[in-house]
């Protein structure tokens, strides 16, 4: 079956530049007319500057992916966050909330903070990180969440497979060769780095999950100069916040050759561990991790094809190339989740 169309009456097709300043104008924010649309496929989000000079983020949801209850969850751990310290860009509190309606949508808005994505091959970078990393991880174990769901095996790796093969979005060419590798890797992780309790939940033996930032890509982080104000790593985008191991949030941070990952690992881990200990168990969960974001991406990028930001921003989506290109990737992550794990 081939990807469906995009459709014209999304209702993203209605969030108008005009509906954007009527949505801040609805909370007594005045914009001068001015909009930026910012780097996001999977909610709306917009630079605005207001009448008096200053400017602000408006982050417009996607309808039906959270709840209210859940988003609210994650406005209050980037609260707490901020409360501690932690250079988080937190939702503003406006007319008494955080999470804001307007024609249908839930938005929410956010001051402005500029920056560039860090340098990673910098040591001293990743040790910084590291530490506002622990920081983030200090706050997020003080309790769980009640609400947001856990990074888990089911719902990253099983659901995803069993949706795409119910949806018949892999090409009759590539299908079998994807399932049979995609099988496989969620038996390596079922059976290896991961222990399954109640409701597809995994997770180490003995070992800890809290609130994560759940997304920490260095998109996520932004760099200001270290001789300004409030220099160095602030962290943007909660939207993926969720309850797993603590090495989620690291992992993306690294790249590169097995010998450079392993030297930025221990830079981020010199950082992290002065302030938090870190249990070098989960780094066995690094590639397993890894895995389960490559299955889950295929079928975000197909359960959202209908939005028509997607056909324009992924053209190469959906092909046989495409499905040839992640059979090979599930080989290569099958290989590497039988290799010793990285170590610091």
């Amino acid at each position: 079956m081939p990807l469906p169309d995009p459709d014209p009456s999304h209702p993203y097709a209605t969030l108008t530049p005009d509906a954007v300043l009527d949505a801040l104008a609805s909370i007594g924010l005045y914009g001068d007319g001015r909009l930026m649309a910012l780097g996001s496929y999977e909610n709306r989000v917009y630079q605005a500057v207001l009448e008096d000079g200053s400017r602000v983020v408006a982050k417009f949801y996607r309808p039906g992916r959270w709840s209210d209850a859940q988003i609210l969850e994650e406005h209050a751990f980037a609260q707490e966050l901020v409360a501690a310290e932690v250079p988080m860009v937190a939702p503003l509190a406006i007319e008494g909330g955080t999470l804001h309606r307007h024609a249908g949508f839930a938005f929410s808005v956010s001051p402005w903070r500029g920056g560039r994505t860090p340098e990673l091959d910098d040591f001293e970078v990743l040790e910084w990180l590291g530490r506002f990393l622990a920081r983030i991880h200090n706050v997020g174990a003080a309790r769980p969440f009640t609400c947001r769901p856990a990074l888990d095996l089911q719902g990253f790796g099983q659901e995803p497979r069993d949706w795409l093969l119910a949806q018949q979005i892999i090409p009759m060419d590539q299908q079998t060769a994807w399932l049979t590798a995609c099988d496989k890797a969620l038996e390596l992780i079922a059976a290896g780095a991961y222990s399954t309790g109640a409701g597809g939940q995994f997770s180490l033996k003995d070992a800890s999950l809290l609130r994560l930032h759940g997304d920490c890509h260095p998109g996520n982080v932004l760099w200001t100069p270290v001789d300004e104000r409030g220099g160095g790593p602030h962290f943007v985008d909660l939207d993926d916040a969720r309850t797993g191991p603590a090495v989620q949030d690291l992992w993306m941070l690294l790249s590169g050759e097995r010998r450079q990952r392993t030297q930025q690992l221990s830079a981020l881990l010199d950082g992290y561990e002065q302030l938090r200990p870190f249990d070098r168990r989960e780094l066995i969960l690094i590639e397993p991790l890894r895995t389960l974001r490559l299955i889950h991406y295929s079928a975000w990028l197909a359960r959202r094809w209908q939005d028509p930001i997607f056909p324009i921003n992924f053209p190469w989506f959906g092909s046989s190339d495409y499905w040839r290109g992640q059979v090979d990737l599930l080989h290569e992550q099958i290989e590497a989740m039988q290799e010793e794990p990285l170590h610091a």
